[in-house]
This record gives C-alpha cells, sequence and structure tokens, in this order.
C-alpha cells in the first residue's frame, strides 16, 4: 500500500463570508432555509480569509477554490468584486465560481463581464428540479432540461468558463444529455452528487447515475461535501463513497473540496484531511496527487498562496 499522502493539496471547494454586508439572506439571523444537513445555524457566524488560513495551517493547502455563497440573487459581480479583494490581500482564494444566472435576460452580458475577471473560471447555477429519486422517475425535470437556461449555458464555452453543478444524483442523467449536447464545456459536479444518506438502496442507486454520468468526458467531479445529518465526518462512513468516486471517474476527474465552513459542523479541517489520506491511500501515488492536487489545479488554475504572498 502507498504511504499517506504528504504533496501539495488544493482545495477545490470552499467559502469565505462577511455577514455584516448583509448580502447572504439565508445566513441572516432567523433565516432557515432547507438543507441536507439540518440545522445549519452554527455556521452563522462570520468566515474571513483569516479564518480560513487558520483552518488550513499545516494541511498542506497550497491554493484554494472559492464557490459563490447565495450571495443576493442578481448581485453576482458584487460578489466576485469582494472575493477579489479578499484575493488581492491574503491570497485567498487562489481562484472563483461564481454566481451567474444562466436564463436571466441579461445572462449574455453578465457572462461577459465574469469572463473578463481572471480569477473567475467557472459560474454555478443550483438546477433545482426533482427533490426525490422518485419525482426524478415520474418525469420531472430540472434547468439543465430548460430551453432558456440552455441558452445561457451555451455562452459559456465561448467565454472559456466551466459550470459547477450542485444537484442531487438523481438529476444526474440531465447532466449527462447536458454534456453531450455541450462537450466543449467542462462540467464539474459538486460534492459528490450530493449523497445525502448511507442506505444500500440510496448508494447503489448513487452509483449507477455516476457511472452513467461519468461516460462524458467533459465531466469531473468534487470528492466534498460528503457529510450526512446528524452523523460526524468518519473514514469508516465515507471510505466506499470517496473509493467509488475515484473507481468510477478515474483519479484525474477527481478533485478534493473541503466545503468549509459547512462541512467543519462535522470535522475540523486537519481531521477531514488526515481522513481523506487515508482513504486514498488504498490508491498509488499519482491518483493521490490527482485527487488532492493536480484535477483542480488543470480546471480551475488557482494562483498558490505562495505567489500571492511573496
Amino acid at each position: 500500500m502507498p504511504d499517506l499522502y504528504d504533496g501539495p493539496i488544493i482545495d477545490a471547494h470552499h467559502h469565505v463570508w462577511d455577514l455584516g454586508l448583509g448580502r447572504h439572506p439565508w445566513l441572516a439571523p432567523g433565516a432557515r432555509v432547507a438543507h441536507r444537513y439540518g440545522d445549519y445555524e452554527p455556521i452563522k457566524r462570520d468566515y474571513l480569509p483569516a479564518d480560513y488560513l487558520r483552518d488550513i495551517a499545516g494541511t498542506g493547502v497550497v491554493a484554494s477554490v472559492y464557490m459563490e455563497a447565495e450571495w443576493v440573487p442578481g448581485d453576482g459581480m458584487a460578489e466576485v468584486l469582494t472575493i477579489e479583494r479578499y484575493r488581492e490581500e491574503s491570497g485567498v482564494p487562489g481562484s472563483m465560481v461564481a454566481q451567474a444566472w444562466l436564463d436571466a435576460p441579461d445572462a449574455a452580458e453578465r457572462l461577459a463581464e465574469l469572463a473578463a475577471m481572471p480569477a473567475v473560471k467557472s459560474v454555478r447555477h443550483k438546477p433545482g428540479g426533482a427533490t426525490s429519486h422518485a419525482e426524478a422517475e415520474a418525469g420531472v425535470r430540472s434547468l439543465l432540461s430548460d430551453d432558456s437556461w440552455r441558452e445561457g449555458y451555451a455562452r459559456l464555452a465561448g467565454h472559456g468558463l466551466h459550470f459547477d453543478l450542485q444537484t442531487p444524483w438523481w438529476n444526474l442523467d440531465d447532466a449527462h444529455r447536458l454534456a453531450a449536447d455541450f462537450p466543449e464545456t467542462t462540467i464539474v459536479i459538486d460534492h459528490a452528487g450530493v449523497l445525502a444518506s448511507r442506505d444500500d438502496e440510496t448508494v447503489t442507486a448513487w452509483r449507477a447515475a455516476l457511472g452513467r454520468v461519468a461516460e462524458a468526458p467533459n465531466v469531473v467531479i468534487k470528492a466534498s461535501g460528503l457529510c450526512v445529518a446528524g452523523t460526524p465526518w468518519t473514514v469508516e462512513a465515507n471510505r466506499g463513497p470517496i473509493e467509488d468516486l475515484v473507481r468510477i471517474f478515474g483519479a484525474e476527474r477527481v478533485m478534493f473540496g473541503s466545503n468549509f465552513p459547512v462541512d467543519g459542523m462535522f470535522i475540523d479541517f486537519r481531521g477531514l484531511v488526515d481522513g481523506y489520506r487515508e482513504i486514498l491511500s488504498a490508491f498509488d501515488s499519482d491518483a493521490q496527487r490527482a485527487v488532492f492536487h493536480d484535477t483542480a489545479q488543470r480546471v480551475y488554475d488557482p494562483r498558490p498562496l505562495i505567489d500571492a504572498i511573496s
């Protein structure tokens, strides 16, 4: 068995936020939105680059990718400019995924603005759709199949932007069709296709859905967001899903993401990284480096922290 990975790490999915700005409605006092993790009250606090840097200290993280954090809808450029200021002041993040409403009347203009920002490598627009496997089987479709939304999506390739897709695994057949129709655009599946439980039936169906969407070569996936409501993050609970991701997609199409501070409700950053190191030691050193660093480097090209502070 290979040694535990001790090389550089890129965190391909994290947030930072200043709640004093009042730009995150879901994190406002008294706000409650449906969340797969249940009660998220513990993360209703500022989480700034200094907090993130403290969390990653000594873990091997050399660069990071910011994920849009449900900023006030339609105000994505303001979020990008805020994060860009953090980036220049602290080096966090190295690159970013921006909010973009692909079915908005001004989508063309907004995408052009975002693409002009060098740190923006991808956009995210959660597509809604079926809220259960049964609804998906009954024919409930997401925005991934909507003609107006797809017109916006079609513009991404021209701007060299990727698309980050956060949707439950039962909507991934829509994603497979989207990937086939727009082969020049990379789809990054966030949070491993949102595996919110570990019962055998769910895991089997999730694994099958991943196998189908992995047939599209322009799809990659994040090993992130794998916590389960009410359950601590453990190696035992996550070994199977993480190994499945690597075996289904190949290590060169899988990347580590912390989803901090959200997943910090379940485990500290060092514990998370050490858990991934233990799980990924089942694979050879090249595969480990791909998941921890090379895939995210290729997809997001984040500026390293050492370059930002030197």
